[in-house]
């Protein structure tokens, strides 16, 4: 196991919170053998509300870090869940070089890190927003797996309404066109929206 799996914080946060996110949210999950059990991996999903990071937590038994805002740990009220889980800070005002090369770093040691491509949540209409580019740059770079994920539901309790599909992994090649993976990407995670409101439909 590599060191940075190790996170005594991350699982002791874990234990505790899986069972009751699980018995209040009641979420559907499929698909979590395509969560690869070693090696790096980039967990992309769409994001549309703040505990969407908990859905690919609770289905894999991996150490995942998020990426997430700066202003969550200047926050004193919730910046020890943040840094106790072992996220790390983003400051979304400039391009931050010390979040994505922490990121990089993880990745390059094995690790698991968890993005939303979208950069922030979406509160549109729209099936989906525009993706960035940082989720396919850093898989490229690290030889990384993409994992995609598609959510879809609301988080109420026991709505039997919240549901997560997970995609298939795929790796971006050292010459691949980024802006072509990034669309495959968006793609696929459409799809598993799509699949994720059929599973829901259906209970």
């Amino acid at each position: 196991m590599k060191k940075n799996d190790n996170m005594l914080g991350f699982r002791f946060l874990k234990s505790i919170l899986k069972p009751i996110f699980i018995a209040y949210y009641n979420p559907k999950i499929i698909g979590k053998e395509n969560i690869p059990s070693e090696g790096p991996i980039v967990i992309c999903a769409n994001h549309i509300h703040l505990m969407d990071q908990c859905l690919p937590l609770i289905s894999t038994k991996r150490v995942v870090k998020y990426m997430a805002k700066k202003e969550y740990f200047d926050d004193k009220k919730v910046s020890w869940f943040f840094k106790m889980a072992g996220c790390i800070p983003v400051n979304r005002q400039i391009k931050d070089d010390n979040a994505t090369n922490a990121a990089l770093e993880h990745l390059k040691n094995g690790g698991a890190i968890g993005i939303f491509p979208e950069g922030t949540r979406n509160k549109t209409n729209k099936i989906i927003q525009p993706f960035k580019f940082g989720a396919v740059s850093m898989a490229q770079k690290t030889n990384a797996l993409i994992v995609p994920c598609g959510i879809y539901g609301k988080y109420q309790f026991r709505s039997n309404d919240l549901a997560m599909v997970i995609g298939k992994p795929f790796r971006v090649k050292e010459n691949d066109d980024l802006a072509v993976v990034n669309k495959k990407l968006q793609d696929e995670i459409v799809k598993l929206i799509g699949k994720a409101k059929k599973l829901r439909e259906k209970k």
